[in-house]
């Protein structure tokens, strides 16, 4: 039931962000440069990272199904790098798209993706105890440096 929970609104909420884009293509009449030399690379970076991520942990983990605390690959960057990069692609899409229709629904999405770690991080806490709350003390929400 989690998986439906989590993966049925997310690819409801990016289908509608695309089909808008796609209703409006370019509305905003955005030079092509920025379009597709900065909303492009910043899709495909992000769903490289999203689904790199996704695959290092497994689905049932990114569900929140039972699994151990993950610190390696991106997680070793960022305790949020799903979140992080569907931010990016939701940017990029801003910009490729160039639609008035985008920009409020995944700015929504984005202010969404950046609050739900405060969500999941108690969660984390109880689950993991001291091993998160080192990972924590170490590791960015969502892009830095191991500190």
């Amino acid at each position: 039931m989690t998986f439906i929970a989590i993966w049925l609104p997310t690819f409801w909420v990016f289908g509608c962000a695309i089909g808008l884009g796609i209703l409006n293509w370019n509305g905003l009449d955005w030079p092509n440069w920025l379009r597709w030399g900065l909303g492009l690379p910043l899709i495909l970076i992000g769903n490289v990272v999203v689904w790199s991520a996704v695959a290092n942990i497994g689905l049932g983990a990114t569900s929140g199904g039972p699994a151990a605390l993950q610190v390696d690959g991106w997680y070793r960057w960022s305790r949020n790098p799903q979140y992080f990069a569907d931010m990016m692609i939701m940017s990029g899409w801003i910009l490729l798209a160039a639609s008035v229709w985008v920009v409020p629904v995944a700015i929504g999405i984005i202010i969404a993706l950046a609050i739900a770690p405060f969500a999941e991080e108690p969660w984390l806490r109880r689950t993991y105890g001291t091993a998160y709350d080192i990972y924590l003390s170490r590791t960015a929400r969502f892009v830095g440096f191991v500190r």
